[in-house]
C-alpha cells in the first residue's frame, strides 16, 4: 500500500470564497436581503394580479377566462358583443378593478412616503388631515352648490391640496413665508394635521345636518369611499396622473433614503434637505389627492400599507407599500361587493367601510406594540 502525499490546505485558500473585508461582508448581506425583498415583492405583485382577476371574473356574475378575453378583444376591435356580459365586464367590473388597483397604489405610496420621510408610522394622509380636507371640500360642493360627478372630484382635489399647504405652513412655525424652508418636523406636522382634521370633521358634520336627506345620503356614500361610480373616464384621468407621479416617486426615492438617516447626515451627504422634503410632501399629497378625487377618502389604506409592507418584506419598500395598498383595496372591495351582501341580507357596503374596520384595530395594535418597544 502506497501513501500519497497530500498538500496542506492554505488558510488563505479557504478564505478565497469568503468576503475579504468587512465592507464586502456587509455588501453580501445587503445583496441577500435585497434578493429576499425582491422575492417577497414579487409575491405581492402576484397577489395583486390574482385579486384583480378575481374581482373581474367572480362575484354575483361570473365570467370564464375565455369569455373575458373574448369580450375584451371584441370591445377593442369592434366585434360582436355578448349580450349582458359585455356591459357587466367592460362598464362595471373591469373599470372598478382598474380604479381600485390604481387608487390602492396611490394611497400606499402616499402613506409610505409620509411615514418614511417623517419617521412616524402615524404620518399618513388620512391621519394628518389631508383626506379630511378633500372630504370637507367635496361635501361643500355637494350640499351647498349641488355639484356631482367631476365637479365633486375637482373640489376634493383642491381641498386636499389646500389643506396640505395649510398643514405644512403651520408645522413650519413661520407661516406661509417659512413653508418653503421645509421646517416641518414629523411630530409638529402630525399634530397640526390632527387639529385641522378635527375642525374639518366638525364642518362636515354641520353641513350634513343642514342638508336634505337625499343630498346627505349622496354625501355620505362619497365620504365612506366607494368604487360604485367607477368609469373609464375617471380611470383615464387617474392613469395620466399616475403616469406623471410614479416617475417622480422613482426620482425622489434616492434622497428619501438619505433623509431617513437624519437631516444633518443627509445634508452632509449633499442632499438639500428642505427642498427635498418639500418635493416629497407635494408628491405624496398629490398622490393621495388624486386617489381621493377618484373614489372618495378610502380610509386607512395609506396608513396600513407601509407598516404591513415593512413587516412582510422586512425593510422599507415603496414598491411593496404600493402593492399592499392595491391588495387592501381590491380585497376590501371584493368583500364589500360580494361577501357582505350574503351576510347582511343583500346590503352592499362601500369599500371605505371595510378598510375603516380593518384600520381601527390595526392602529390600536400599532400603538400597543410601540409602547412595548419603548418600555
Amino acid at each position: 500500500m502506497t501513501l500519497k502525499a497530500t498538500t496542506p490546505t492554505r488558510p488563505d485558500a479557504l478564505s478565497d470564497r469568503a468576503p475579504k473585508t468587512a465592507s464586502q461582508g456587509l455588501d453580501l448581506i445587503g445583496q441577500r436581503r435585497g434578493r429576499a425583498g425582491l422575492n417577497r415583492t414579487s409575491v405581492l405583485a402576484a397577489g395583486v394580479v390574482l385579486l384583480f382577476f378575481a374581482s373581474v371574473l367572480l362575484g354575483s356574475y361570473t365570467v370564464t377566462i375565455p369569455d373575458f378575453f373574448t369580450i375584451v378583444a371584441n370591445h377593442l376591435t369592434g366585434g360582436a358583443k355578448i349580450p349582458g356580459a359585455s356591459f357587466i365586464v367592460m362598464e362595471n367590473k373591469l373599470p372598478r378593478a382598474v380604479i381600485g388597483t390604481m387608487i390602492g397604489l396611490a394611497f400606499g405610496l402616499a402613506g409610505a412616503l409620509f411615514q418614511t420621510m417623517l419617521r412616524n408610522p402615524l404620518a399618513s394622509p388620512d391621519i394628518i388631515g389631508i383626506s379630511y380636507g378633500a372630504s370637507a371640500a367635496a361635501v361643500v360642493a355637494i350640499v351647498i352648490f349641488g355639484a356631482s360627478g367631476a365637479a365633486v372630484s375637482g373640489a376634493a382635489l383642491g381641498g386636499a391640496l389646500g389643506v396640505a399647504a395649510l398643514i405644512y405652513a403651520i408645522s413650519s412655525g413661520t407661516g406661509m413665508r417659512g413653508a418653503g424652508r421645509g421646517n416641518a418636523a414629523g411630530n409638529r406636522l402630525v399634530l397640526a394635521g390632527v387639529g385641522i382634521a378635527a375642525a374639518l370633521h366638525a364642518v362636515v358634520n354641520f353641513l350634513m345636518t343642514r342638508a336634505d336627506i337625499r343630498t346627505a345620503a349622496d354625501a355620505l356614500v362619497w365620504l365612506n369611499g366607494s368604487l360604485n361610480s367607477a368609469s373609464w373616464d375617471r380611470a383615464a384621468v387617474l392613469f395620466l396622473a399616475l403616469a406623471v407621479l410614479l416617475p417622480a416617486v422613482a426620482v425622489i426615492s434616492g434622497p428619501l433614503r438619505l433623509l431617513e438617516l437624519g437631516d444633518d447626515t443627509a445634508a452632509g451627504l449633499g442632499i438639500r434637505v428642505n427642498p427635498t422634503r418639500l418635493a416629497l410632501v407635494v408628491i405624496a399629497v398629490t398622490l393621495a389627492a388624486v386617489a381621493t378625487a377618484a373614489a372618495g377618502p378610502v380610509s386607512f389604506v395609506a396608513f396600513l400599507a407601509g407598516p404591513i409592507a415593512r413587516r412582510f418584506t422586512r425593510k422599507a419598500s415603496l414598491p411593496a407599500s404600493a402593492l399592499v395598498g392595491a391588495l387592501i383595496v381590491l380585497a376590501a372591495d371584493y368583500f364589500a361587493a360580494n361577501i357582505a351582501p350574503l351576510l347582511l341580507d343583500g346590503t352592499a357596503l362601500p369599500v371605505g367601510v371595510v378598510t375603516g374596520a380593518l384600520g381601527a384595530p390595526f392602529l390600536l395594535w400599532l400603538l400597543v406594540t410601540n409602547n412595548r418597544k419603548d418600555a
